[in-house]
């Protein structure tokens, strides 16, 4: 689920005169909470459905925000009055917002993710996803990516793993009759594969980066993301030649791509770095034999 908030004033709930411009506000607003704690104003109407009853908000730390998010629609702009208990309470949050202080938000819905339709589809058996048509498991596949790619953007990687290879499960599953069917896997299939390489690399472990990558080059052989993961996989297993070869197909692909070009430059200065070192140990392993066998002559 995401939000925007985009405004924030604190008004002392024991200094707000009758007449207050606030005051007046919450005596058109919608009760949401039963005891007026949280007061919504609809600033401009959303679409679609709303937020389900159950779903989970993350990363709310105010109730009152919670509230109001769960009665949103997508696309939804409102102004929330929350009270001193459904926002920061006795103690406040210094140095902005006094205690005991009802707050003013306006909050923007940009979008939603329902992962509970998801989880109730991956708990069924493999013989009874089949039944559903393809269109359900695409779906249910982008919802399992954009979960993960949210957990990705909140550092929680090991999560976006889980989730990222949910989605690929579920293409993997799917049994093929049309040749259109598998274009529309193989595309959903390469964005999985693509995400599952860059949270390996995240995660330290670039043998498995290297193995998704080259998962995606076999859907799409002059993918440039593909071609970029595999090179940076194989550069931090000291692969150089075979790093330089992903990342020189990456670069015909995207010429001015920067990421690409940074990463060909510490390749070469890896590798030079790494021809220093050898240089180094041979001339310190055959150094005494060159001093023994020239004595020898003499």
């Amino acid at each position: 689920m995401g939000g925007s908030a985009r405004g924030q004033r604190a008004l002392d709930s024991d200094d707000i005169p009758s007449q207050s411009p606030y005051e007046r506000l919450s005596q058109r607003m919608l009760d949401i909470s039963g005891d007026r704690g949280v007061l919504k104003n609809v600033i401009r109407e959303g679409a679609g459905d709303p937020v389900t009853p159950d779903a989970s908000v993350l990363d709310i730390t105010l109730c009152g925000m919670e509230l109001g998010l769960l009665s949103m629609r997508k696309g939804e702009l409102a102004r929330f009055l929350f009270r001193p208990t459904y926002a920061y309470g006795t103690l406040g949050c210094p140095p902005l917002i006094p205690p005991n202080a009802t707050v003013l938000f306006e909050i923007e819905l940009l979008d939603f993710l329902d992962s509970a339709e998801s989880d109730k589809f991956c708990a069924l058996s493999a013989e009874q996803q089949e039944q559903f048509p393809l269109q359900k498991i695409l779906k249910v596949a982008t919802t399992e990516r954009e979960f993960g790619n949210y957990l990705f953007h909140q550092n929680r990687f090991c999560d976006a793993k889980v989730r990222y290879k949910r989605a690929l499960k579920l293409l993997h599953r799917r049994r093929l009759v049309l040749s259109e069917e598998q274009h529309l896997v193989e595309a959903a299939k390469l964005l999985v594969l693509l995400n599952l390489s860059f949270v390996y690399l995240k995660l330290d472990r670039p043998a498995m980066a290297l193995r998704y990558g080259e998962q995606a080059l076999l859907i799409d052989q002059r993918n440039a993301k593909a071609l970029f993961r595999c090179g940076q996989a194989c550069l931090l297993l000291t692969e150089y030649e075979q790093a330089r070869d992903f990342l020189v197909r990456a670069q015909k692909e995207q010429p001015c791509n920067q990421d690409i070009n940074k990463e060909l430059k510490k390749l070469s200065s890896y590798y030079k770095n790494y021809m220093d070192r050898e240089r180094e140990m041979y001339h310190r392993m055959f150094a005494p034999c060159e001093k023994g066998s020239s004595v020898g002559r003499n």
